[in-house]
């Protein structure tokens, strides 16, 4: 059992440090100041961030390799799970558009209407055949050198 977290005390408490106690803060936390013009609110949802996630686990492995693989350039070869459950918001931007599909108990619903499969809706966006995990960026392609 994971100890509890309570998000808004903390923040709280770190609303009330200043500059040189938030900059301590992140030495302690990075081992290193924080870049010279980073913000006291970036400072405090950063540090708010890390002390949630360590008590939460951390960041799982798979996303760490694909964050430095990111930060590369390169693409990932992880395969993520794609076991949505009802709720989760897939967002995707295409063409300069933003859009957004619920996963619900029976499917997907975008734009009002439910579709059985995210393909379904891929393939309403962009007017041609995709693999709809795919393009919702719920499976990696594979690494590609360059």
């Amino acid at each position: 059992m994971t100890p509890e977290f309570d998000v808004a005390a903390r923040s709280v408490e770190l609303k009330k440090l200043g500059r040189t106690e938030l900059c301590k803060a992140w030495k302690r936390k990075f081992g290193q100041a924080p870049p010279h013009y980073t913000s006291m609110g970036l400072m405090r949802k950063v540090l708010l961030w890390e002390e949630q996630s360590a008590v939460a686990g951390g960041i799982p492995p798979y996303l760490v390799r694909a964050l430095k693989s990111a930060a590369a350039d390169r693409v990932t070869s992880t395969k993520v799970s794609h076991d949505l459950k009802p709720g989760a918001l897939l967002i995707r931007e295409w063409n300069g558009r933003s859009y957004q599909v619920e996963v619900t108990s029976e499917g997907f619903q975008f734009d009002g209407r439910e579709y059985k499969s995210l393909s379904a809706i891929s393939r309403k966006i962009t007017g041609t055949t995709w693999s709809g995990p795919r393009f919702f960026g719920l499976l990696s392609p594979r690494r590609q050198q360059k």
